[in-house]
């Protein structure tokens, strides 16, 4: 399964349905993150937390055996794929640089996508 930043602020922010979230997590036989949005969720996590984010991430990351994927070439023209068919503005998904990241990684992992909010039920990845 693939992790936006989406789940994991949600569940350190223990915000509303992080509960079902953390069970996905817990049940799940392998877990990845794109390295833009685990840069994504460093960002927010430290902007909302207010202190630097890193150590608590890196640590969760580690105990959930959350796995970095590398962002190359291919994940590259997947997204901007994402966006040409569903970004802001063209699409009612509106998926930002982050969401297309994000769908094109469990796109060519070929996993579902564990995500908050109703934009990604808007396209074709498949959903945790």
């Amino acid at each position: 399964m693939i992790v936006d930043s989406s789940a994991i602020v949600a569940v350190f922010l223990k915000e509303p349905g992080f509960d079902g979230l953390l069970d996905k997590l817990v049940g799940a036989a392998s877990l990845g993150i794109g390295t833009p949005n685990l840069l994504d969720c460093g960002m927010v996590l430290t902007a909302r937390l207010r202190r630097d984010a890193r150590p608590l991430l890196f640590r969760f990351l580690q105990e959930f055996m959350i796995v970095p994927v590398s962002f190359g070439d291919e994940h590259c023209r997947e997204a901007m794929d994402a966006y040409m068919r569903f970004g802001k503005g063209r699409h009612a998904a509106a998926l930002d640089l982050g969401d297309c990241c994000a769908y094109a990684t469990a796109r060519l992992a070929e996993q579902p996508l564990l995500c908050t909010g109703g934009d990604f039920a808007r396209t074709d990845v498949e959903l945790a």
